[in-house]
């Protein structure tokens, strides 16, 4: 195992990753409930923050934020494992959760009242834009699938339901001119079931969304060396682009699974949300604590460099919390 995904279990274990849907609703003192012009500072108070499947990315950093939270301020963090992003946004609108990871199309979504959120816009905002998703669409190299349009009547795993990464699935059947619920046997699986469908030949093909690299594909690569290959998904860019300017083109490189070439894919940021009434005392600390302790959160893994203090504003059109505003600069 890389030196780095040691450094990951510790993380993880160490912050008490509690099981998915366990949650727990935020119990601050009277203190912070802090109204504007609030000090830049957390106050006393339990917080849990929603992250994704636990072979992905949003699971390890979210461990990885938690400890940082929990050491460096006086509220206590801890990370549970989830769906991802649109049943993150969900529970943490219902008070399950206080913070949540989730990609910036899912997240757009739900401010617009779209998609999974049809009618019933959501009272979200960002604490600062994250490090970016690529979506990974890995193939049998026996399934006879070289483009999207080639996933027609196959076994193809569209993530978590209620997750990013089958937000993602299905519009990107969609733009190659499938119907995900009739044209593709779609297998609505989390990653580690994913990964042993793909190493038991039970599964043709997967979409996954999340950061490089993600430890379940490296497992699936290493596992199946050949008898796996990334797909080219950039064809369907343009259309996924009229359905959300955020999707934007990028690149896994070879080196990341040991692959003999770069492969051009779409990739999409991620957010970290809270609700609307978040304290501001709590969300300027806790923007303020990411960035000036970001090497801690790099060491936990690796996608964390691409957390950028000169992106984190970016966040539109969800809007930016105050408190964030704050620890921004304003």
């Amino acid at each position: 195992m890389r030196s780095w995904a040691l450094k990951v279990a510790a993380g993880v274990l160490s912050v008490g990753l509690v099981a998915a849907g366990c949650g727990g609703k935020r119990t601050p003192d009277a203190a912070s409930g802090n109204a504007g012009g609030a000090a830049c500072e957390a106050a006393d108070g339990r917080i849990t923050i929603a992250t994704g499947n636990s072979g992905g990315v949003y699971y390890v950093v979210g461990g990885g934020l938690a400890k940082l939270i929990s050491d460096n301020t006086k509220l206590k963090a801890t990370a549970a494992e989830t769906g991802a992003s649109v049943q993150n946004i969900q529970q943490l609108v219902a008070g399950d959760y206080d913070m949540a990871f989730s990609l910036a199309d899912t997240a757009a979504d739900a401010v617009a009242g779209k998609g999974a959120f049809d009618g019933k816009p959501q009272q979200v905002q960002a604490l600062t834009r994250l490090y970016s998703n690529f979506t990974q669409v890995l193939v049998r190299t026996d399934s006879g699938i070289d483009s999207v349009a080639d996933m027609r009547g196959k076994r193809i795993s569209t993530g978590s339901p209620k997750s990013g990464t089958e937000v993602i699935a299905n519009r990107l059947l969609t733009a190659a001119g499938l119907n995900p619920e009739t044209d593709v046997q779609a297998q609505r699986l989390d990653l580690a079931k994913t990964a042993d469908g793909m190493k038991d030949g039970s599964i043709d093909g997967l979409v996954w969304s999340g950061g490089l690299p993600t430890a379940q594909i490296t497992d699936i690569t290493t596992s199946l060396k050949d008898a796996v290959k990334f797909i080219d998904i950039t064809p369907q860019l343009d259309a996924l682009k009229k359905v959300n300017e955020v999707y934007d083109r990028g690149v896994i490189p070879a080196a990341t699974y040991g692959q003999p070439a770069d492969v051009p894919t779409v990739v999409v940021p991620n957010v970290l949300l809270v609700r609307s009434d978040f304290p501001e005392g709590d969300a300027c600390a806790v923007t303020k604590l990411i960035y000036e302790k970001k090497s801690e959160l790099e060491a936990v893994h690796p996608a964390a460099k691409d957390i950028a203090e000169d992106k984190a504003s970016m966040t539109d059109p969800v809007p930016l919390h105050p408190g964030s505003q704050d620890a921004l600069g304003g």
